[in-house]
């Protein structure tokens, strides 16, 4: 269960970061081409593939050398766990005994789950005793990465092709709508799988989306305005 909520987190973080970039970008660049009265639709679809190929490029890269880090950190405590183990069994039992005494549990009883745990799984108690790990949580790095791309892309296609299906006449004002409300829904999603409160973490990512959106059309506004456009 641990294991699939952190892929929906990590989905939930790359869909929010493929909403925001992408809708950033070809509302700055509509804006841009708005105000300089051109129509602007190969300019938007220039910027906004281009948005959309590298943010889920760079997503995927980023997740990769993040989650490669931490599986890395984790090989080598479970590799060091098991040299323990392989070199000081008594060591290691005692201080097995020591961790379940500092639990609450008794000498003896302490003493005797230690025994048990040993005998059934050596290693894996004393990851999860000292470390707080399992050889389960080590996670695949490419895992991390395809799952990140993937989820900037779905969420980056949805203002993309807003913005492009829509007349010219309304599609910013309806992309900005469209794209605080799935900023909306993914708040609240991420909000049940943090066990945080819904009504914060939907403000808070509505209000960070809404201003990106605000900022990269009133730059792309003033630069079609002045003609760089």
């Amino acid at each position: 269960m641990s294991g699939r909520l952190n892929w929906l987190r990590a989905g939930v973080l790359g869909a929010n970061d493929g909403i925001v970039s992408v809708a950033a970008i070809v509302v700055g660049v509509a804006g841009a081409t708005v105000a300089s009265a051109g129509a602007g639709t190969p300019a938007i679809i220039t910027a906004g593939a281009a948005g959309l190929v590298g943010g889920a490029i760079s997503m995927a890269l980023g997740e990769y050398v993040s989650v490669s880090s931490q599986s890395d950190s984790q090989k080598a405590l479970i590799e060091k766990e098991k040299a323990e183990l392989r070199d000081d069994p008594d060591g290691e039992l005692e201080e097995l005994v020591g961790l379940y005494e500092r639990q609450g549990l008794s000498s003896a009883t302490a003493r005797s789950v230690a025994v048990e745990q040993t005998e059934h799984d050596a290693l894996r108690a004393h990851l999860i005793m000292e470390l707080n790990i399992s050889e389960d949580d080590v996670v695949s790095a490419w895992h991390a990465a395809w799952v990140s791309a993937l989820a900037f892309t779905l969420g980056g296609v949805m203002p993309f092709a807003a913005i492009l299906l829509l007349p010219l006449s309304v599609r910013i004002p309806i992309t900005f709508v469209a794209v605080i409300v799935a900023l909306a829904v993914l708040g609240v999603v991420g909000a049940r799988l943090g066990g945080s409160p819904v009504l914060r973490a939907v403000v808070r990512i509505v209000i960070g989306g809404a201003a990106a959106l605000a900022a990269t059309f009133a730059i792309g506004s003033l630069l079609g305005t002045s003609g760089i456009g």
